[in-house]
């Protein structure tokens, strides 16, 4: 990938005139794709490129590990073809103007970044050589024990040779917020065995002040940063946002760490002991690419860069958990420059994992929409952290705080920071005095040795506020304890169990905030006349929060976890895909940490420069698929992208730890009780088995050729495939329900429908016996109902449905596959409008 340099982005005068000017022409960054076909596609077939140039978008040295490499000249002198041709493009479209080209695309996709004005974009637009002109958009992300809650030391672990090799060989690219390559989860040297780089990897480490050499190793193979869209718009903080692979963020140390972080590393915050943490695939190797920041998120033309360098460098899985900020516009939400982009990398071979979104619950809420996109929502795992206050009157409260308790059985007075202010304590700085943020307000002899009692407010969320200074507050004042009692005004905001070096909680909710907060005010003893507080009448002790509790009642699906169906377009029309595709753990989830990380206001108490933190989300859910992913690779190298998909799907379980369906919760408030049995619309094929994944039997593969063959099936699409492929769709057209994929969702099921799936067998000779539960609403045939294959065989399964009654509420069953071999193969069945006949639909 060629393009600007960023010394000269940074340092140039000249360069930052330029941007000047065009900003005030009202300029923005453009996503440009031309029509010549990308490196990947080139003669019609992938072909690995060799070397990585030093691209746009990275500044600084770069270092190389001392490891063989292809000649494929004709690949890199492609690329230099259509570099070349950009640059023309420019000069010739825009000569004598100003412009900035930030990003050559010419890997996945043949194309271009550039700061234009609206005028220059139209120019563009209008060449013969140019297919679209899309405005650049925005990007947010989507924020142990979990390898024990999956199975993996018993399970995969063990059939990959133990987590001394679990994943050896195997690249996953991240596209995030950088990495700390400090932390010991990415350390090299925790093995005495051989630990080679892949010869397939050709990546490099990028050299800066913060990144210096040696960053990189055998366990961190390679790191970049994207940042061009970003500093074009002058919002780049390069104290906080670093212009390197460093990570000032913690998200993507975190969620590198849950793939492929190092075995058995100790899990130590706040000076308490948390146990051992491990990736999924702990002898994977990492690679980075750094593409959002802590101060803006990202944007879309950083992101298709880094995707587009991954691919390049030979990554085998991207784990992106990160998601647009808005649904992409025009003909379909597929249509957009980060899902076919990452088309082009399954046509490369790799797989791709995204995080499902933080959108739920409402129905259609998914931000990852594409079908050959792996998306992945988020559940619980049956670790829980609880805390408990008990007050005066004998009632207990439950509460979030990975703390200690108070001394023994004794009770402690409560004392609200709100009646311990000093005399001449005012709000005129503007800062709620309830939330204990400055100790210099509070008389101390009031809350010395007593429990302070703080307000969390909206505040907290929005980082104007934080826990960790609250604690400092605390702790100046002598205070014995803190607890957090909760506005009403903050509703659906996941508090995770947060570190504190003294005693303390947070009582997450509202309505049990009231509870205490009515006796807290019932015990106070006020003065009859003047009403001021001559006693604190409140008792209360801290049972403490360090020791976890495993509970049978999980995985079941959060309520931020995004849910189908899936929207094809901004009409909300719904797709004939399935999504998510399943569920993992993404709720409470240890992970490491960079030393200078912060996430969102929540985890600031992780500022004082922990290693550790623990974080929920299906930013979190999307990593440990993409570890999976890796040991499935380590086991079936040839595998496709969409064999390993199929792994994971058929092979997903739907119950729970007590053998009852998992279950989904429904609202942001009280989500306990308004939980039900989980859809497919909620947890895809079911929740992440990695056992049963490395031995799935069948598989249901699905080409580049197949989604090509969907998006032309798009009315209206045969231009705007051929401006993103540079392939015209000719008669070769495909709906969504005729995919071969490992489920089956039908939006409209007019009348009758027959759908053929084919499997393959990866397995053993075996004969499957195929049975079913139909959705509400529609009969169900399936021919054959019985079919022995030997391995590498194939086999058709036809299904033919007919709708029953007029209904437009989804209903749902079930297509399960049981072999005498022991293996199984479960398809979840959704449809949604029903049509009998011509008329109203109920």
């Amino acid at each position: 990938m060629g393009g600007i340099n960023w010394v000269h982005l940074w340092g140039l005068t000249c360069l930052g005139m330029l941007v000047m000017s065009l900003c005030q022409e009202n300029a923005a960054v453009y996503i440009v794709t031309m029509k010549k076909a990308p490196v990947s596609h080139y003669n019609g077939q992938f072909q690995k490129l060799c070397s990585s140039a030093l691209s746009s978008g990275a500044s600084g040295e770069f270092n190389t590990f001392n490891k063989p490499r292809k000649s494929c000249g004709t690949d890199k002198s492609y690329s230099s073809h259509l570099i070349r041709l950009q640059d023309s493009l420019l000069r010739k479209a825009l000569k004598g103007q100003n412009y900035l080209k930030l990003y050559s695309y010419h890997y996945l996709i043949n194309g271009f970044a550039v700061l234009i004005t609206p005028t220059q974009a139209d120019k563009l637009a209008r060449r013969k050589e140019v297919s679209n002109v899309i405005l650049d958009f925005s990007v947010r992300t989507d924020t142990t024990h979990t390898p024990e809650f999956l199975g993996l030391p018993n399970g995969a672990w063990v059939k990959e040779g133990g987590p001394e090799v679990a994943g050896e060989g195997v690249v996953i690219g991240f596209i995030d917020t950088g990495i700390d390559p400090t932390h010991p989860s990415f350390s090299d040297d925790l093995s005495l065995n051989q630990y080679p780089i892949p010869a397939h990897y050709s990546g490099v480490c990028e050299v800066t002040q913060d990144f210096p050499s040696g960053s990189c190793n055998r366990k961190l193979v390679g790191a970049r940063h994207f940042a061009a869209s970003a500093i074009t718009r002058g919002i780049f903080n390069n104290s906080q946002d670093h212009a390197s692979p460093f990570d000032g963020d913690g998200h993507g140390t975190h969620t590198a760490s849950i793939a492929a972080g190092n075995h058995g590393i100790p899990v130590v915050v706040s000076n308490h002991q948390f146990g051992n943490a491990s990736g999924m695939a702990p002898r994977a190797h990492i690679a980075v690419y750094k593409a959002l920041y802590k101060s803006f998120g990202g944007f879309a033309a950083d992101v298709v860069a880094a995707i587009d360098q991954a691919a390049e460098d030979g990554v085998d899985i991207i784990s992106l958990s990160i998601t647009p900020n808005r649904r992409p516009s025009g003909l379909a939400t597929f249509f957009n420059p980060i899902d076919m982009s990452l088309l082009s990398a399954i046509k490369a071979g790799i797989f791709v994992v995204q995080a499902a979104g933080n959108t739920g619950p409402a129905p259609k809420s998914m931000s990852s929409f594409s079908p050959w996109i792996f998306s992945v929502g988020a559940a619980t795992h049956d670790r829980i952290y609880n805390n408990y206050i008990v007050l005066g009157d004998n009632l207990t409260i439950s509460g979030t705080g990975l703390a200690s308790g108070t001394d023994g059985d004794s009770m402690y007075t409560l004392v609200s920071a709100m009646h311990a202010l000093k005399n001449d304590s005012t709000d005129a700085n503007g800062m709620y005095l309830g939330e204990c943020q400055d100790p210099s307000y509070l008389n101390q002899d009031l809350v010395k040795g007593n429990i302070l009692v703080c307000s969390y407010s909206i505040r907290f969320v929005l980082g104007l506020s934080s826990i960790s200074q609250a604690i400092e507050t605390a702790t100046n004042v002598s205070a014995a304890g803190i607890i957090f009692y909760m506005d009403p005004f903050v509703l659906g905001f996941q508090i995770n169990p947060t570190p504190m070096s003294i005693p303390g909680l947070i009582i997450p909710s509202p309505d049990d905030s009231k509870v205490f907060l009515q006796y807290y005010n019932n015990t106070l003893v006020r003065d009859n006349t003047t009403k001021s507080i001559i006693k604190f009448g409140g008792l209360a002790k801290i049972l403490g929060g360090l020791t976890a509790n495993y509970s049978n009642l999980a995985p079941k699906v959060m309520y931020y976890s995004a849910r189908g169906p899936d929207p094809e377009d901004n009409s909300l029309t719904d797709a004939d895909i399935m999504k998510p595709n399943v569920i993992a753990p993404g709720n409470l989830i240890w992970g490491a940490w960079s030393s200078e990380g912060a996430d969102s206001a929540e985890f600031q108490v992780y500022l004082t420069g922990e290693k550790f933190a623990m974080i929920s989300g299906t930013s979190m859910a999307a990593p440990h698929v993409a570890g999976l992913a890796a040991l499935i690779k380590q086991k079936f190298p040839t595998f496709s992208p969409s064999a390993i998909a199929s792994a994971l799907s058929t092979t997903a379980t739907l119950y729970d730890k007590l053998g009852g369906p998992i279950m989904a919760q429904r609202s942001y408030s009280n989500p306990d009780s308004t939980q039900s049995p989980a859809t497919p619309f909620d947890m895809g094929s079911g929740f992440v088995n990695a056992t049963a994944a490395l031995d799935p039997g069948l598989i249901f593969d699905t080409g580049y050729d197949d989604f090509f063959s969907f998006l032309c099936g798009i009315n209206g699409s045969s231009r705007v495939v051929l401006n993103y492929t540079s392939n015209n769709c000719g008669n070769t057209t495909m709906n969504g329900v005729n995919l071969n994929l490992p489920s089956i969702t039908v939006a409209l099921l007019n009348q009758s429908r027959t759908i053929v799936r084919t499997v393959t067998n990866i397995g053993s000779n075996e004969t499957y016996s195929v049975s079913w539960s139909a959705p509400y609403g529609v009969a169900l045939s399936v021919i054959p109902t019985k079919f022995s294959i030997f391995i590498g065989q194939k086999q058709n399964l036809t299904f033919i449905l007919n709708a029953t009654m007029n209904s437009s509420a989804a209903s749902f069953g079930r297509i399960g596959l049981y072999g005498n071999q022991g293996h199984v193969a479960m398809i979840p069945l959704s449809v949604i409008t029903k049509v009998i006949y011509n008329g109203t639909i109920s």
